[in-house]
């Protein structure tokens, strides 16, 4: 029995059956022109604030849809399925508005004019505004409007050490997800204007459509959720505590060239929540983030530090514009078995050299995926994690070697089939976690079914070239898609009551604040509120 198997056995079916996922997907309302929609949050959808399934993400234009938590692939897709075809009634039933179904954006007005998310007049809803606000200011907003999917996982029993190894791992395999589901590796100009890009036209005669031959994901690469000023943080995933210890300085240290902007314009609004290099936690970027659920109030470091990693959120996955929701069962499966390899395989401290390899490799599978012959660097780690899953001394800093992006993929595929195998008999017949790991291995060996290669092939072949005609054709499919589905007068019912009680909501949380909002952001800024 090799390691893997011996770890697997150790799990148990209980706790492979108790793995649970959940999905927060995002996607711009846009006009049938492919132009954003510059409307308000449409009032039948409920208080974006206090909405537990359909909020809005960093543009008022842009839809958050958040499943709740599942025990199977299959009813996430369901339940994620059924809040689609509410939001699309909601939006037929006032005009002509529909989701883009691409994760990089559609046509973009000037950057000043996309508009900023709007939950309210409360104190904790007026953050959530000046919080967009200051991304605005920092990193533009036209960056913010590129969407995705985050996929929330968990396995029952899991320690602190255990997650971050897992997450060690995960930030080192990552490309392998890249590769396989990006599908952003072209978009609309209006993205990149006025930016210096590296980017080509897709067709002589479609300037406004660029790409990279060979990208997977741009949304992931340079071009998307990325920055300058947190590139200086090597946060340290080899424990809680020197997690927890990253952001702290982050989230509590001024970084001058965010003082320049200030706190407030010189007519008393407010440009950012703060003049650090976080203004809150959720502005750290990166592919995976330990999470805690967090209680009323709670900052959510505190909630980590306090009480530990609750689950997982994988953040660099692409919306498919092939799939009606943005995403397939079977990736699903694929990512859960993916998951636990990074959790069961042996996970050494990271290093900051290694840090720093593992962002450029970002970096290239984004952008050059699928170049045959692209390499990676890999760390040599002469250590393995401990038995009780803390790591292990790492290697001495400086030893990468460069192997091939296919060479790794194939390694990392070539140690699931027990994995699959465990999970299949674990959720009983039918789930299809082996045939989700042979779909895999299929694509890997067949690049040209990549979605990032179908996206442009059929970009160019079937929308001359056009980005925005491709994305606009697959959105009017994909609304016919759920306007078709059945639906009845208890589903509309249910989904009316939920967003009539959000606006009840918002409205007690208004009524029920009694300080002004600057000591309400100070207090809630105060560094004691992060420590355990």
């Amino acid at each position: 029995m090799t390691s893997l198997e011996d770890s697997l056995s150790r799990l148990g079916a209980a706790r492979l059956a108790g793995m649970r996922r959940g999905v927060e997907k995002e996607s711009l309302r846009a006009a049938p022109s492919g132009a954003l929609a510059l409307t308000p949050h449409p009032a039948a959808l409920g208080a974006p604030l206090t909405h537990p399934h359909i909020t809005t993400d960093y543009s008022e234009s842009q839809l958050e849809l958040i499943t709740g938590v599942h025990a199977d692939a299959e009813s996430c897709i369901g339940e994620l399925t059924e809040i689609h075809q509410f939001v699309y009634r909601a939006l037929a039933a006032r005009g002509d508005e529909r989701l883009w179904v691409g994760s990089m954006p559609c046509g973009l007005p000037t950057d000043e004019t996309i508009p900023l998310g709007n939950y309210g007049s409360s104190n904790v809803g007026r953050a959530k505004s000046v919080y967009r606000m200051g991304l605005g200011h920092r990193y533009g907003r036209r960056m913010q409007t590129i969407s995705g999917i985050h996929y929330n996982w968990s396995l029952p029993g899991v320690s602190n050490d255990e997650y971050f190894a897992l997450i060690r791992n995960f930030r080192r395999h990552s490309f392998l997800l890249l590769l396989l589901f990006g599908a952003s590796p072209a978009l609309c100009g209006s993205f990149v204007a006025g930016r210096e890009h590296g980017l080509v036209p897709l067709a002589p005669d479609q300037a406004h459509t660029l790409h990279l031959p060979h990208a997977t994901s741009l949304r992931m690469g340079r071009l998307g959720y990325q920055s300058e000023a947190q590139a200086q943080l090597a946060v340290s995933y080899n424990s809680l505590e020197s997690y927890g210890a990253s952001l702290y300085d982050a989230l509590t240290q001024p970084y001058p060239p965010y003082e320049a902007i200030g706190i407030r314009n010189l007519g008393g609004e407010y440009n950012q929540l703060a003049t650090t290099l976080l203004q809150i936690e959720n502005e750290f970027y990166g592919t995976i983030r330990p999470k805690r659920v967090i209680r009323s109030g709670e900052r959510p470091l505190h909630a980590l530090r306090e009480r530990g990693v609750e689950y997982v959120e994988v953040r660099c996955m692409d919306l498919d514009p092939f799939e009606p929701v943005g995403i397939h069962a079977q990736t699903m499966r694929f990512i859960d078995i993916f998951l636990l390899h990074c959790l069961l395989t042996p996970s050494p401290a990271d290093t900051p050299e290694e840090i720093a390899a593992l962002g450029r490799n970002q970096h290239r599978a984004a952008a050059f995926g699928r170049e045959p012959g692209l390499r990676l660097e890999r760390a040599t780690m002469a250590s393995r994690t401990l038995a009780s899953g803390a790591p292990a001394a790492a290697a001495p800093s400086g030893m990468l070697r460069e192997v091939t992006l296919v060479e790794w993929a194939e390694e990392i595929l070539d140690a699931c089939p027990p994995i699959a195998a465990a999970l299949d008999a674990a959720a009983g017949a039918g789930h299809g976690y082996s045939e989700a790991l042979a779909a895999a291995r299929a694509a890997l060996a067949a690049p040209h079914t990549l979605p990032s290669a179908r996206v442009l092939a059929t970009v160019q072949h079937d929308f001359g070239g056009s980005y925005t005609a491709f994305v606009r054709a697959m959105a009017e499919q994909t609304r016919a898609g759920h306007m078709a589905l059945a639906w009845n007068r208890e589903q509309q019912s249910r989904h009316d009551a939920m967003a009539l009680e959000s606006l009840m909501k918002r409205q007690a949380i208004e009524a029920a604040d009694d300080i002004d909002f600057e000591t309400w952001r100070l207090a809630y800024l105060d560094p004691a509120r992060l420590l355990a």
